[in-house]
């Protein structure tokens, strides 16, 4: 498998993968997620603990990807690490599903909370929420097609403008006045009862790590990466640091001024932190601020997924033309096609579903996955078993324990998040049988060698 051009190869740095990751990451969750983990916590000490185990987890999870990814560096990613240790079925199964359910419907998702926020800025009628959506992943794919270049400075912009209103959420709830005193958090939390139940535990720790979300991504950036054997490691590292440390921050911050029990009853929790602190204008301005958050998740998460498509093409003589590259020989210009098309399908769908298109999406594309990346966990063990000499210029530390733990919150996640998202998760299932022909028609070309050994 090749990378898209000797041209575009190794475009990235260490600076523009972290901000990649960063922009992936610290993208809409922060605003939307804290109330719904608080609501399944019994303490403000909880709330906090649950945040920073969603840390570790980010953290443990970036450890076994720099081990896999410093040592089989390919644009593929996740694809290429399934397809490498379970053969071309499974490998081709997550293509599948990566497309048509994770992928797609995490974009898409995103840009329905950019829609909320941005048909409030500008009302485009009853369907404006999905109008904006659909635009932003239109413009966005465009701006993808023109080039990794293009698209590199515009997230570093997107990042940016990202870490300010997570910023401005941090300094407005260190200098606001706490809207809800110790005393009133600590009645709620004796009104709670002896304590949360491991089932709410776990579903407050689904939606901390949705809000975690897309680290995973820089897997998709190997291929491109200088020196990615070296510098991969780097990017994960530094990238799932600098998010832990903001998390942990902003939700210090709604802690401080909402309290516990009214941080459960809000529900844009930063607009309304910043209208408390600076008026209905501090509202306003966050607003654009979340508005560019959510820019930044999707056209990094748009530059990333549509890699798995060019890798498919690659692999796969009969899709050839998903591998097609601009003139320019910079992007996957046919992959971003494809790959834009169907998440403007599911946004028509989530446009027209009973609930939310948020709520739809994310039910849809939560349990199929966490269910790969619990197979690209175990498929550390398999590396590590079939490869032994293998050149890894990063290991895991403390394995087998580290990877072991990996695995283990993965297939809770896929449990916890299959019970929450009732029958949206179970319509992504299908979705994700629906592509069994195309695993057996496909799934039987052996994975080539020529990306693996280039970094």
């Amino acid at each position: 498998m090749s990378h898209p051009s000797a041209q575009s190869a190794h475009q990235l740095s260490v600076l523009d993968g972290v901000a990649m990751l960063v922009g992936v990451v610290v993208g809409i969750g922060i605003f939307g997620f804290p109330p719904l983990v608080a609501m399944n916590v019994d303490s403000g000490f909880m709330y906090m603990a649950a945040w920073v185990a969603g840390g570790i987890i980010m953290l443990v999870g970036a450890l076994c990807y720099a081990e896999l990814g410093s040592a089989w560096p390919n644009a593929g990613g996740e694809y290429h690490y399934l397809h490498r240790a379970y053969g071309g079925r499974v490998g081709m199964l997550f293509a599948w599903a990566r497309g048509t359910v994770i992928q797609t419907g995490a974009i898409a998702a995103v840009a329905f909370i950019y829609g909320e926020y941005a048909n409030n800025l500008l009302n485009l009628g009853s369907y404006g929420v999905a109008w904006h959506a659909g635009i932003s992943v239109l413009v966005l794919t465009l701006l993808n097609v023109l080039g990794t270049r293009e698209s590199k400075r515009v997230q570093v912009v997107f990042t940016a403008l990202a870490l300010i209103a997570v910023l401005a959420v941090i300094v407005a709830g260190v200098l606001g006045a706490p809207e809800v005193s110790p005393a009133v958090t600590a009645a709620a939390a004796d009104a709670n009862g002896g304590g949360a139940s491991a089932g709410a535990l776990g579903m407050a720790m689904v939606f901390v790590l949705l809000t975690y979300g897309g680290w995973n991504e820089t897997a998709y950036l190997s291929g491109e990466l200088r020196d990615a054997r070296r510098n991969l490691p780097k990017v994960l590292l530094l990238g799932t640091l600098i998010v832990s440390v903001l998390y942990f921050l902003a939700n210090l911050a709604f802690l401080r001024i909402f309290g516990l029990e009214g941080l459960r009853q809000t529900h844009a929790v930063g607009a309304e932190l910043m209208s408390l602190v600076a008026g209905p204008a501090g509202g306003v301005l966050l607003s654009l601020l979340v508005c560019c958050t959510a820019l930044s998740t999707i056209n990094g998460t748009i530059f990333t997924g549509a890699r798995v498509y060019y890798a498919l093409g690659q692999d796969v003589p009969a899709l050839r033309k998903l591998s097609s590259q601009g003139a320019r020989g910079a992007s996957p210009v046919s992959a971003l096609v494809v790959q834009g098309a169907i998440t403007l399908a599911l946004i028509v769908f989530g446009a027209f579903s009973a609930g939310s298109g948020v709520q739809t999406m994310v039910a849809y594309t939560a349990p199929v996955f966490w269910l790969f990346m619990f197979l690209v966990g175990v498929s550390l063990f398999v590396f590590r078993r079939r490869h032994p000499h293998q050149s890894r210029p990063f290991r895991v530390p403390l394995y087998p324990f580290t990877p072991l733990l990996f695995c283990l919150t993965c297939a809770g996640l896929f449990y916890s998040s299959l019970m929450y998202a009732g029958i949206g998760g179970v319509v992504g299932l299908l979705v994700l049988i629906s592509g069994v022909p195309f695993m057996l028609r496909y799934g039987s070309s052996p994975v080539t060698e020529s990306a693996s050994a280039s970094s």
